[in-house]
């Protein structure tokens, strides 16, 4: 099968290279003697510059109170190389490899050893005379024994394997015998509770993750999109693996002169295609997926997108009596879909509790497990907040294909699954710089689509027909896109202006209101950055201090919000929300010295970094910094969502009052839709670090 593996990887990439060099031949050549780039025919030097980098990251206490440690270990050596080519190409490189040593050097939190025993509340339980609320992992108030001897449903299959290691028979008796499903074992060990770093969750729904990499414990492993799946060299050494990734860039390009003096302009091979104007956060700049995994949203967009396997062609038509430069370029991602890399469960860098999610949900699915209240003894008081206190709930041992992630869908590559950008870019008379942007492509993130068909219903064996399964199968939707972008001076104030603005048509939210789960809603994104070198006496009486804002505005249209009986239900993301970004970053000491501090506000989350650092440059070859990474969280209630655990899907059981079909009642927690409404900010407050860097060119 490797074999298999290795010789498709081959064959794609050879079929990559001749759709590159054979789209180069469509451009017309000026001059008869032009031909395809040669490497080794040019009599022009090598360009080679290498790099080494260590990153070394220490994190405090996390919100269980554990002091997290060594949080990165990475040391990366990077290959810049140039050189120019026959008949006017030109071929540039890079190349990078990393080795991440936290894996090792901190196997307790991040590698073998990371976690351990759980234990769910099930906070009625004291109530029917159990002398605690907290209920071990495999040992959940409602299983296989309990439904069958208190509640009489002998035909049950709550319950899964958490005590013998292989795989045993069910040993319920189901009326279909196609739900007696083998249970495979899922011991309580190598676990921790969804989103425990950063927060809790009581009287809220609890799922148990495992976070140890996948050749160590494999549950929950799957590839989402090039991450997922990975054991611990792969995330040890990164960009090893079947993707070529330690291949940053490798193109060619070529500029043609036209007769009438106009040109065109073709890039062919691995690269990034830069769209946008700001920084941390996208708007145009969606063409290449990111890696959240390696540093968050906090690396530099050039050191975290993944370059894909591109065309691009530009027509440049010059200067006409409306405007100083004009150009129409065309960009054909031809590479297979890749989404962003949020970053697996048990990885330092975890993109809103995306991974341990995705992880956690699949696990449920495959092998079942405990999950904390769940089963409703006393209902909610109607008007009150969801959470401690109003409520009691069971913690629920599920069987596995009862709730949980199904499949993964992964487009597979195909001339309709490549992406095509158009962009139409000049400079006004003025001086103002303008791009018009078109792009259709496939949605970086994944979306959850609950299915109503093939789940298990656990209190009668059958599997069954209904709607609000908390039962998915992960898709990434086609996205289309309209936006454009400008940057002008205003000379007398000494400030740069960058505006962007994109309308997109596709996407999918999260959405209780529905059956399905989730809507397609258009959505309006927008930034404006403004920059400003400034004397600032009492910093630099000689050299000026960058000032640099960002303010980034998202509308979703059509959002969905309703009033049930214990809460809202709908769509988790926010209708409207506003970031802001600062940048302050002074020179000193002829620029040798530079302390800069990043300010982000995500204004609906509450949530709120700082980020300080000093570089040094010591010399030509060697700068080192150190720096520090704090957020905060005003209050974690405002992110509650609902969480369907009262979606009433195998009515009448789990029936609430005034409940008569499907459909959630409003209950609300954190886990697991609360993670979006807090961001990448909120969802990470509880990960301070401390940071030292050294680079050096050798």
């Amino acid at each position: 099968m490797h074999k298999q593996k290795r010789g498709s990887l081959l064959r794609q990439t050879a079929t990559m290279l001749s759709l590159c060099l054979a789209a180069a031949t469509l451009v017309p050549p000026a001059h008869a003697e032009d031909s395809l780039p040669a490497l080794g025919e040019s009599s022009s030097p090598w360009k080679v510059d290498v790099f080494y980098e260590n990153a070394t990251y220490f994190r405090g206490k996390d919100n269980t109170g554990d002091r997290v440690g060594l949080s990165k270990f990475r040391n990366t050596l990077q290959a810049e190389a140039d050189k120019k080519l026959s008949d006017g190409w030109a071929f540039h490189g890079i190349f990078r490899g990393t080795f991440d040593g936290v894996y090792r050097l901190n196997k307790d939190e991040y590698g073998e050893n990371a976690g351990g025993a759980v234990a769910l509340e099930s906070s009625a339980a004291p109530l029917l005379g159990a002398p605690s609320s907290m209920t071990p992992y495999g040992q959940g108030t409602v299983n296989n024994a309990t439904a069958a001897g208190l509640l009489g449903l002998t035909n049950n299959v709550f319950g899964f394997n958490s005590t013998t290691p292989g795989v045993i028979a069910n040993p319920a008796t189901p009326l279909n015998p196609a739900a007696l499903i083998p249970l495979a074992y899922s011991p309580n060990q190598g676990l921790r509770l969804m989103f425990d770093r950063w927060a809790t969750n009581p009287n809220g729904v609890q799922v148990a993750v495992p976070v140890r990499p996948c050749n160590v414990d494999s549950r929950g492993c799957v590839d989402f999109g090039g991450y997922g799946d990975k054991k611990q060299s792969e995330l040890e050494a990164p960009e090893f693996n079947n993707k070529l990734d330690f291949i940053r860039e490798f193109y060619v390009k070529k500029t043609y002169d036209l007769d009438d003096g106009k040109q065109v302009f073709v890039k062919l091979g691995k690269q990034q295609v830069v769209w946008g104007r700001t920084d941390l956060f996208r708007v145009l700049d969606v063409i290449n997926p990111v890696d959240f995994s390696r540093n968050s949203i906090y690396d530099e967009l050039q050191d975290i997108r993944i370059p894909m396997w591109i065309l691009q062609a530009e027509y440049r038509m010059g200067a006409s009596d409306t405007f100083q430069d004009r150009n129409i370029s065309v960009v054909w991602n031809f590479d297979q879909f890749r989404p962003n890399n949020l970053g697996q469960c048990g990885t330092p860098n975890v993109a809103l509790d995306a991974g341990c999610i995705l992880r956690g949900f699949k696990t449920l699915w495959d092998y079942g497990g405990t999950v904390g209240n769940f089963a409703n003894v006393v209902p909610p008081t109607p008007g009150l907040p969801s959470g401690a206190g109003n409520g009691a709930f069971l913690s629920t041992d599920f069987g596995p294909h009862t709730i949980g992630i199904r499949n993964v869908e992964l487009p597979d590559w195909s001339f309709k699954n490549t992406q095509l950008g158009i962009k139409w870019e000049g400079v006004t008379a003025n001086g103002v710089s303008f791009s018009l942007n078109g792009l259709t492509y496939r949605s970086q993130l994944p979306s959850l689509h609950m299915f109503n068909t093939g789940a298990i219903n656990p209190f009668t064996g059958a599997i069954v027909d209904t709607s609000n399964l908390i039962a998915f199968d992960l898709v990434y939707p086609r996205v289309s896109l309209l936006g454009g972008s400008a940057d002008f001076q205003i000379p007398e104030a000494s400030l740069a202006v960058r505006l962007e603005a994109a309308l997109t048509h596709g996407e999918e939210f999260g959405n209780s209101a529905q059956a399905s789960g989730y809507s397609k809603n258009r959505v309006f994104r927008s930034v404006i950055g403004l920059d400003r070198p400034t004397m600032i006496s009492w910093i630099n009486e000689t050299e000026a201090t960058l000032i640099s804002g960002q303010l980034f505005y998202q509308h979703i249209f059509d959002h969905e919000l309703y009033d049930r009986p214990y809460g809202k239900v709908g769509m988790g993301d926010w209708a409207n929300n506003f970031i802001g970004t600062m940048l302050i970053r002074a020179s000193l000491w002829n620029a040798r010295l530079n302390p800069q501090i990043v300010l982000a506000r995500d204004f609906k989350a509450h949530a709120f970094a700082v980020a300080p650092s000093v570089s040094y440059r010591y010399s030509d070859n060697l700068t080192m910094s150190v720096g520090a990474n704090f957020k905060f969280l005003a209050d974690d209630k405002r992110l509650y969502v609902a969480d369907q655990r009262d979606s009433g899907s195998f009515l009448p059981y789990g029936q609430y009052p005034g409940q008569t079909g499907p459909g959630a009642f409003g209950l609300s927690g954190l886990v697991p839709g609360g993670a979006f409404r807090a961001g990448p900010i909120g969802a990470a407050w509880r990960e301070d670090e401390i940071q030292f860097n050294l680079k050096y060119k050798f």
